[in-house]
């Protein structure tokens, strides 16, 4: 099977993002976080967060880009466990074991965006508030080298209202 992890081509995660995640670390796309969100609260770092960042689950932190790999059943398993706590410590989950079900759910939609796609493609993830809530979609980037190098060189992030879909 396989999950995506966090991959970075320059320091403007490090500037954009209030919690960068780190480059390798497992990630989901975390809307969660955003589900009682209003416009009140898309402001400064945390509207990048909300608009285009993937959660990492180790250290919780985004990230603009993963990169889809393999993973291992194990490797799953772990990462269920982490984000259990997560919603434990952070989201007032009465435990693990009650918690454990709504991370693997997060995790198997992780897991389903990734399997149709081959090794190192690109994942990027834009959110926008509408009436009925957060509305999440995805691009993939093919992974050719050439298009990773010049995309390394003369990617810009510097303009958050150009995803137009």
């Amino acid at each position: 099977m396989k999950l995506a992890r966090a991959i970075h081509f320059d320091e403007s995660d490090t500037r954009v993002f209030a919690s960068p995640a780190r480059t390798g670390e497992w990630c989901i796309s975390g809307g969660f976080e955003f589900s009682n969100w209003t416009e009140g609260d898309l402001t400064g770092k945390a509207r990048q967060a909300f608009a285009n960042g993937w959660l990492g689950l180790e250290t919780f932190g985004r990230v603009t880009f993963v990169a889809v790999t393999n993973a291992e059943p194990a490797e799953l398993q772990a990462l269920t466990d982490l984000l259990a706590e997560h919603f434990v410590t952070y989201y007032g989950a009465p435990s693990i074991e009650a918690a454990r079900p709504v991370a693997a759910e997060e995790l198997a939609q992780m897991v389903e965006l990734c399997e149709d796609h081959a090794p190192n493609t690109l994942l990027t993830v834009a959110r926008e508030l509408t009436d009925a809530g957060v509305r999440e979609s995805y691009r993939v980037i093919e992974a050719s080298d050439a298009g990773l190098e010049q995309f390394a060189i003369h990617g810009s992030l510097d303009d958050p209202h150009d995803h137009h879909h």
